[in-house]
């Protein structure tokens, strides 16, 4: 083929990357980054295509991998060593930044335990030190990732941070591209973030009252409720079961002890709750406790999409206020299979029943479609996608 020239892999890749960079800058122009500053973002820049969640040749379009809670099994995501270490190292910070927490819960109204709590999950109080460098990896998300205008929207918002005036030291992040103690979002940063020790800063890298004010005022836009426990382990009934679980099937807590649920320890329901609204959620369907959870419960989840994060959170926020541990051991279900869920996710609604997405994650929508379909097959009803359960999918589906 005379006159043509052909490029190697790495020199159309690389082409191909500052095409896409060319085509970004109007977008970052429109909202005010100047060019210095976009220049300066992507001077060397090359896509980091270790990370997760990246539509690739080859790679599990699932994009689940490294995503523990999605991956590991609830009862090492939930570990009892773990969140015992975590509320002892919290319980001193109730002292040290008692005025900060009185300043922060009375203009947001979110409590001082869920705030420490999600510092702790999120960077274990500042001690674990995050690994990437924010705008590289929100750029190969922006450009090769599953969920690519979800994280350009992101990385547009981390321009703005540098213009801003964040140093591009300081935005050191998570694979997914969330900065500071809380770990935020970019997107995030301009409606929520907050100077609340008064130094004209929004300090969310170092400064603990920043980053937790920050937080609570992320929750708080996102529908907190002041005074409302986030849940309660509950005794499921011997005439019930986990399919009756997710946020489309919550009534009055009046109704649930109606049904026959009890809290966990035979304690009493608050009399002040009776009208509020719950849901059931069994985060590892039969092997492991299960909660009737409120509003609050599911402001974490709005914080990190993911059932097992928001009890991890609430869990940890009470222990932290002095409580215990959960009554129910976990257990039993092993690490979360992504491909077996998929599979049964696909199943599912073949056969009519109302899944909700096909993504390869265990969530409230397909457990209790799990558990309707064992209870209708005569199965064991532990709403968790089990071999078995999968086994009798496709047997079934072979007559």
């Amino acid at each position: 083929m005379v006159g043509v020239v052909l490029m190697p892999p790495s020199a159309r890749a690389d082409e191909a990357f500052q095409q896409w960079l060319t085509a970004l800058w109007p977008d970052a122009q429109a909202l005010n980054v100047s060019r210095a500053t976009f220049d300066t973002a992507f001077r060397g820049l090359e896509p980091d295509f270790s990370i997760p969640d990246l539509a690739l040749p080859g790679r599990d379009k699932l994009g689940s991998a490294g995503q523990a809670e999605f991956t590991r099994a609830p009862s090492e995501y939930l570990d009892r060593a773990y969140l015992m270490r975590l509320a002892a190292t919290a319980k001193p910070f109730l002292t040290k930044h008692k005025a900060s927490l009185d300043k922060i819960e009375a203009g947001s109204g979110v409590d001082r335990y869920a705030l420490l709590a999600i510092w702790g999950r999120e960077t274990a109080f500042g001690a674990y030190k995050l690994p990437h460098d924010a705008v590289r990896v929100l750029t190969t998300l922006a450009y090769v990732g599953r969920r690519k205008d979800l994280f350009r929207k992101e990385l547009l918002a981390a321009l703005q941070m540098l213009e801003e005036g964040v140093a591009r030291s300081d935005m050191k992040s998570s694979w997914a591209g969330a900065v500071g103690l809380t770990q935020f979002m970019p997107s995030e940063y301009a409606p929520f973030a907050r100077d609340i020790d008064g130094d004209g800063k929004k300090d969310i890298f170092r400064s603990v009252a920043d980053a937790l004010g920050s937080s609570a005022a992320q929750l708080s836009g996102k529908g907190w409720v002041a005074g409302l426990p986030w849940g309660f382990e509950v005794r499921i009934p011997a005439t019930a079961d986990c399919s009756l679980e997710g946020p489309l099937q919550a009534r009055p807590v009046s109704e649930w002890t109606r049904l026959g649920f009890q809290r966990a320890g035979g304690k009493r329901w608050p009399e002040d709750l009776q009208s509020t609204p719950a849901y059931l959620m069994s985060p590892a369907g039969a092997y492991g406790p299960s909660f009737l959870v409120t509003e609050n419960f599911k402001v974490i989840r709005l914080y990190n999409t993911s059932d097992l994060y928001a009890v991890f959170v609430g869990h940890l926020a009470d222990r932290i206020a002095g409580g215990g541990d959960f009554e129910k051991a976990w257990g039993g279900t092993g690490a979360q299979k992504t491909k077996v869920i998929e599979e049964i996710q696909t199943r599912l609604k073949t056969s009519g029943f109302d899944v909700d997405k096909i993504d390869g994650k265990i969530g409230s929508n397909s457990r209790m479609n799990i558990g309707k379909y064992q209870r209708a097959n005569g199965l064991k009803v532990d709403c968790w996608p089990t071999d078995a359960t999968l086994a009798h999918m496709r047997s079934t589906a072979a007559r």
